[in-house]
């Protein structure tokens, strides 16, 4: 506790001091960034994440060996003819009759090429029961799926003509126009459902429009000029689109939270009796330095994610780490500039029946009041108590299993392409996700080169990692190759791994690695899972470590607190612990899975464990930062640890209650979409976050903070070397009687140091 008594020396301070008495000029500087980004954005254009762009494996390499030879992969689509009740063969002529319907339908639709018989390829299942007629999709790959429309009633008209026969199509194309019809809509309609649910909450939270409408609108500015900046520096880190959602989320949370910071306590001293300005001054220097400490912190921890190495990660932690700088930007300077420009009319609008909940004195909570004075008065057995729970909660995690989840587990039975994806792979074990080997030659039809093609070949079926069909697509002028290998194991992406492992590690290097200067690297969706989760796997430590360590470092700095900054990070693990907890029960082991809408499904997706932590650990030190600062300017006035403790836990709990209220609602609307990923990020993310600014900031740091009394503040010697981050502020004059005062019996005492 250094600094009481120095001069104003707080970024925070200075900033909102300086958009105060220039208010439009910072209003106007903040609309000029949003409209400058905004252009620059659109001018610039996005480049988007390509799949070379993505990891560091062999499904990179594949890649790249294809885009920079301009080869163009058209999409592929197979129609798979079946005998409903086995009855029919491929040999019988009614079957036949089919196939050539198929063929003939598909043909007349102009928008494919490459129409092949089962008879010629041999794609007849082992059976007899099951063909399919393969073909390319015209024109680009990615926008394959607008135009595939046409074949898909093609090919339903034929069904209707053949009703003893089951005649379906799937493919890339099929498959995502499917899934952008069923899931597409319904996930636009909950990023903008996000919005109307968080005006909702701060309506309630504020009871007046105008103090509402606030923190949406920083949010909504700051996330439109962060999709600008977005497309200016994909010009150096390509994006995705999965970065605009999550984007979005995070834009959204942290954008309102920080504006309820700064907005609260804004409005607390001015009820306490302060005039605009110095309540504005107060505010600025208190909530505005939480804002900053706990804006770098989620900084800190999305940048965690450019450790991945993984194109998907580092686009996600860019865009999240912008939007994140851009919001705390906004609340020191624009904000401060708004409510000095409405003075009393941030109160307009008022809702009559809201904002009536009963509070204490200086804006303390009454409720949270009762649980602290319960929690302080036996801090060990709260501490105890709220430890043990969370670490019950927690200790599923330790049986965790990660895995990209298949189409099966991903969307169940919703979607009918489903049950035909699940129909092709049993028929043609494989086929509907088959292994693709990239060979690139000096020449391509060198005698050696076909010799290991037909080697490979081969081997592939004959190790038993295939069954076939295996085959080969030349392109003679780029002297590359495309080996396409249906793999056994079909679906099950464990025994799929098995047979990819044998062409890796058997097959390709005593055929097609027995060539000099031949390069055959093996890609397709089981590689490309297997080399996402083993790149993911293996940059878990360095990513753990870095956000630990540099949150660490910032807490650190801070709040000058040794202890402080052990706490910190601890009770956030604690957090993130019983997040990966309460994942493993509901959708690994199926617990109450019902109650969220979710099934049990025997594996998390691979990317939301690394995620979450870096989300979680982002966000839960907003409202840490913000509750241990309350308590350390507490401490500063001259009150006990005790006294602190209870003043900063009861004086934040509206803000972090409203904060937490409206992240838990944003996340539990994509914890209700159909697909189960999103279903697991969201309970993940809601549940995380209630069990944050609840157990952990509600009992857990006041039974901690007060078991450690004065060691609270405990700062060695051989630390005060370190740059000193506190900035405190000294006291801010006002007139008589209207300081906010401490607990004397009359409500009186020392006047508040900010």
């Amino acid at each position: 506790m250094e600094n009481a008594g120095r001069g104003p020396r707080g970024l925070a301070a200075r900033a909102g001091g300086w958009s105060a008495r220039h208010r439009w000029a910072a209003v106007g500087i903040w609309v000029v960034f949003v409209l400058v980004a905004m252009v620059a954005g659109s001018a610039a254009g996005t480049v988007e994440l390509k799949d070379s762009d993505q990891l560091k494996g062999e499904t990179t390499q594949a890649s790249k060996i294809t885009e920079d030879a301009g080869v163009d992969e058209p999409a592929s689509e197979s129609v798979l003819l079946q005998s409903r009740n086995g009855s029919l063969k491929a040999t019988d002529a009614e079957f036949r009759s089919a196939v050539d319907a198929v063929m003939k339908a598909v043909n007349a639709t102009g928008e494919v090429s490459g129409v092949t018989s089962p008879y010629t390829t041999r794609s007849i299942s082992k059976d007899g029961r099951s063909a399919l007629v393969q073909f390319d999709v015209r024109g680009e790959a990615e926008t394959a799926s607008e135009r595939i429309e046409p074949v898909l009633k093609a090919v339903a008209d034929v069904q209707d003509k053949h009703q003893e026969l089951r005649i379906e199509e799937i493919g890339g194309a099929s498959m995502n126009k499917t899934f952008d019809d069923a899931f597409g809509d319904d996930f636009k309609q909950a990023e903008l459902s996000a919005v109307p649910v968080a005006l909702g909450i701060l309506l309630i939270a504020f009871g007046a429009l105008v103090a509402a409408l606030l923190p949406v609108a920083l949010a909504i500015t700051a996330i439109m000029a962060t999709m600008g900046l977005m497309g200016v520096v994909s010009h150096v880190m390509p994006m995705s689109e999965t970065a605009n959602s999550v984007m979005l989320l995070v834009g959204l949370a942290v954008g309102v939270d920080y504006c309820l910071f700064y907005l609260r306590r804004e409005r607390e001293e001015r009820a306490a009796g302060r005039d605009a300005h110095t309540a504005m001054q107060i505010a600025a220097a208190t909530s505005g330095r939480a804002v900053i400490v706990s804006g770098v912190t989620v900084c800190v921890a999305m940048a965690g994610m450019l450790f991945t190495g993984i194109g998907e990660f580092e686009s996600m932690g860019l865009a999240s780490l912008i939007v994140v700088a851009v919001a705390m930007a906004g609340s020191v300077t624009v904000l401060p500039a708004l409510l000095s420009l409405l003075g009393e009319r941030v109160e307009k609008g008022r809702i009559p029946f809201l904002n009536r909940a009963k509070r204490g004195t200086n804006g303390e909570s009454r409720l949270w009041t009762a649980v602290l004075g319960g929690v302080l008065k036996r801090p060990m057995v709260s501490l105890v108590v709220a430890a043990g729970a969370l670490v019950a909660i927690a200790l599923p995690a330790i049986g965790m299993k990660t895995q990209n989840l298949t189409l099966d587990q991903e969307f169940g039975d919703s979607v009918p392409i489903v049950a035909t994806y699940e129909r092709v792979n049993e028929a043609f074990p494989g086929g509907a996700d088959p292994a693709e080997v990239v060979i690139k030659a000096d020449d391509i039809n060198a005698a050696p080169v076909k010799s290991a093609i037909a080697d490979f070949r081969a081997q592939a079926v004959s190790s038993g990692a295939s069954r076939g069909p295996v085959e080969v697509v030349t392109h003679d002028a780029e002297n590359i190759a495309f080996i396409y290998v249906p793999l056994v194991g079909g679906s099950d992406q464990e025994k799929a791994e098995k047979s990819l492992g044998i062409l890796r590690e058997e097959v390709r290097p005593a055929t097609l690695g027995a060539v000099d200067g031949l390069e055959a690297p093996i890609s397709g969706q089981v590689a490309g899972s297997k080399d996402f989760n083993d790149q993911l796997t293996g940059s878990v430590a360095p990513v753990f470590a870095f956000v630990v360590v540099f949150a660490f470092i910032l807490m650190l700095l801070s709040f000058r607190s040794l202890t402080i900054a052990v706490t910190s990070i601890a009770l956030n693990l604690l957090s993130v612990g019983a997040a990966y907890g309460i994942l493993t029960a509901v959708f690994q082991h199926g617990w109450g899975a019902s109650l969220v809408g979710a099934e049990g499904v025997g594996a998390i997706i691979s990317w939301l464990p690394l995620f979450l932590f870096v989300i979680l650990f982002g966000l839960s030190m907003d409202y840490h930062v913000f509750v241990v600062s309350r308590i350390r300017e507490a401490k500063m006035q001259g009150r006990s640890t005790r006294d602190a403790i209870t003043h900063g836990v009861v004086t934040t709990a509206g803000v972090v209650t409203s904060a937490a209220v409206i992240m838990v609602a944003v996340f539990a609307i994509f914890g209700t979409l159909s697909m189960q990923s999103m279903k697991q990020m969201g309970v993940g993310l809601a549940a995380a976050v209630l069990i944050d600014a609840t157990i952990i900031r509600g009992v857990l740091l006041p039974a901690v903070m007060a078991l450690l009394g004065e060691k609270n503040w405990y700062f060695p010697k051989w630390l005060r070397w370190l740059p000193d981050m506190t900035h405190d502020e000294p006291v801010v004059p006002v007139e008589a009687g209207a300081g906010v005062r401490g607990h004397d019996d009359d409500g009186r005492g020392a006047p508040v140091a900010v």
